[in-house]
């Protein structure tokens, strides 16, 4: 008699919501909701990490080329080079004009001292530069501040407090008089060394103690020494100041376009990825079935690939709990059977007296123990399958080696009456080769090969062949038995079904062995399917057909 059990619903069901911040309801709250509190209390973007993290690093990376910008001295060495050539060509200059018109004598020449003035004054100097000429022994003969009306003004610092150091304005560690002191000092150094004939140009401190750029120029007759001419320019930090001020709003708004980019940012991945967090914990605390984000599962990027995963994994998982509960409740169901049946028994033997009943009565409760024991077998195996198909990888596999061997097996132990296995050798050599794990193919083509011989007449066979079509190989086992109604070619393969000819022994068979071969094969990725064979609006058996991707 056919015997299948109707799938039972669903222990626990239901889809998270499309808005997983909403409050969660019954014992799931207590679970949950420090963690959602404390998000809720902190504010965002700073309440999640990954939000910092993009804000802290963003902005560190544009701190470091700010930074660059203002700190690196490529543009002050470049402003105090370019001001050193033209102190230089300047200075050569009024030099050469000096020693054409303000010198006299031969062969021992000298400077004259008022017409050089006269010199330094008609030729001017620019505005934030100070020209000075000083003679052969180092004395001052002009300078462009006596006669340029210039009226220094600086700053004065600010007003001292009670017990503050008089002395800790201007330079670190020194006093006005010894920051003029240590001037004048570079200075006369700077002077004595032109004094040697040899050009000098580079930074010093000035008597304000404001770095200046100076050239000290030997004034030449021939070979004469008659003075030297001091060039100064202390413009050089103003213009690197205007030049910062000149960049600060073009760093404000590079400030504010990375903070933007951050908070955009955040709010596209760090927000979902919370989201998706939540989501999955309602999944885990509040027992439902599959998470719903519609959302993100529309985003055509990576987050919107996550969502989609993780909806495609919970539904898979929903379905595989389902495929649990229904296999938990179709064992019950077999299971309760023969144990009804033993129990009817057993109260019957102690009513009958007879001795022909009472081994009829024993020959029951042996055939229904026999079948527990062959229920609780392919059960046992049934449940250990998915752990066994997780522990092992595919490899490339010789399917037509496997069933050689196989059959070779079955003709090796077969004994006198038992229906014969047949293997038919493929016409050509293709390769039948697959990715697929040998124990579990091999306990497929077992099982089909098993219920062919139990559905075979006395004296007949089973053919077992392989070939390739169309980038699958084909493994087809075929009997000579009554074949499968055409309603059962598909339930066949549902869990506990079965269906035996008339006459055949009551719970031989499990109804186990071409769900487990279904199982196995989907799991490779093939299919597997029953026919019937005919000829002439005939059936002559029955052919189940399993077809695996070639490798």
């Amino acid at each position: 008699m056919p015997n299948s059990t109707p799938s039972k619903p669903s222990m626990v069901s239901g889809i998270a919501t499309e808005n997983p911040d909403r409050p969660i309801s019954g014992g799931a709250r207590g679970l949950l909701q420090p963690r959602a509190s404390r998000r809720r209390r902190v504010g965002w973007p700073i309440g999640s990490r990954i939000g910092r993290l993009i804000v802290f690093l963003n902005l560190l990376g544009l701190a470091i080329l700010v930074g660059g910008a203002l700190v690196l001295n490529e543009l002050r060495q470049g402003l105090v080079d370019a001001s050193l050539n033209s102190l230089l060509l300047e200075g050569h200059v009024i030099t050469n004009v000096i020693d054409q018109d303000a010198t006299v004598g031969d062969p021992e020449p000298a400077l004259e001292a008022d017409v050089a003035n006269s010199i330094l004054q008609s030729l001017g100097v620019l505005r934030g530069q100070r020209a000075r000429l000083y003679d052969a022994e180092g004395h001052l003969v002009a300078d462009s501040y006596e006669f340029s009306d210039r009226v220094d003004s600086t700053g004065l610092p600010p007003a001292r407090k009670a017990g503050d150091n008089p002395f800790r304005f201007g330079l670190a560690g020194t006093t006005p008089a010894k920051q003029a002191a240590l001037a004048r000092a570079a200075l006369r150094s700077e002077i004595n060394e032109a004094l040697t004939g040899a050009t000098v140009a580079g930074t010093r401190v000035s008597d304000d103690g404001h770095k200046v750029v100076s050239v000290s120029i030997p004034v030449q007759h021939v070979r004469a020494v008659l003075g030297v001419l001091t060039l100064e320019a202390g413009d050089v930090d103003q213009i690197i100041a205007a030049e910062r001020l000149a960049l600060l709003p073009f760093i404000l708004i590079a400030v504010a376009v990375n903070l933007l980019s951050s908070l955009l940012l955040t709010q596209l991945i760090a927000s979902p990825v919370l989201r998706l967090a939540r989501a999955a914990d309602r999944v885990r605390l509040s027992r439902a079935r599959a998470i719903a984000l519609p959302d993100l599962a529309g985003r055509r990027d990576e987050l919107g690939d996550l969502a989609r995963s993780l909806e495609e994994m919970t539904h898979a998982l929903s379905e595989r709990m389902e495929a649990i509960e229904r296999f938990a409740a179709d064992v019950a169901h077999e299971l309760r059977n023969p144990i009804t049946s033993i129990r009817s028994a057993l109260e019957t033997l102690d009513l009958v007296k007879d001795a022909a009943p009472r081994q009829r009565l024993l020959a029951i409760l042996r055939q229904d123990i026999g079948r527990l024991e062959r229920l609780i077998t392919d059960i046992s195996n049934a449940s250990r399958l998915d752990a066994e198909l997780g522990r092992e990888s595919p490899r490339p596999l010789d399917a037509a080696r496997l069933v050689t061997d196989i059959c070779a097996l079955y003709e090796a132990t077969a004994k006198p009456g038992d229906i014969r296995v047949r293997y038919l050798e493929p016409a050509s050599g293709e390769s039948f080769r697959v990715s697929a794990r040998e124990g579990p193919i091999g306990q497929v083509v077992r099982n089909l090969i098993d219920n062919a011989r139990s559905f075979s007449p006395a004296g007949g066979e089973v053919r077992v062949g392989v070939r390739r079509v169309r980038g699958e190989v084909i493994l087809h086992i075929e009997d000579d038995g009554p074949g499968v109604p055409p309603e059962n070619l598909e339930t066949i393969f549902e869990r506990f079904y079965t269906s035996r000819p008339r006459g055949a022994a009551f719970g031989g068979n499990s109804g186990l062995g071409l769900a487990i071969a279904r199982q196995i094969v989907e799991a490779h990725g093939g299919r597997i399917w029953a026919e019937n064979r005919e000829a002439d609006g005939r059936v002559l058996g029955a052919r189940f057909v399993v077809a695996l991707p070639a490798a």
